[in-house]
């Protein structure tokens, strides 16, 4: 436990950021997850509808530096591929 008034507030404010990055994250991964189901099942509208949710969630992660840049673009590019794919 610090003992400086300003190191428990950095310390609390760690810990609330830590908090809200682990939930984006972790709401990152549940609709990257939701969309590759979606492909796996070949259901092309529902897999439609989960592209454009994880292109947003994948867009918002990049903006608040969760991931970088060139990941986001990277995985964008990734499931457009299967997104894509599905059509053929």
């Amino acid at each position: 436990m610090p003992n400086i008034k300003s190191s428990a507030k950095r310390d609390a404010l760690s810990k609330e950021r830590n908090a809200k990055n682990r939930a984006a994250r972790t709401q990152l991964r549940t609709n990257l997850k939701k969309f590759d189901a979606a492909v796996a099942e070949g259901d092309r509208e529902t897999a439609v509808s989960a592209y454009k949710v994880a292109v947003k969630t994948i867009d918002h992660a990049a903006t608040k530096n969760l991931i970088h840049k060139n990941c986001a673009a990277n995985k964008k590019s990734k499931l457009t591929k299967k997104l894509n794919a599905m059509a053929q």
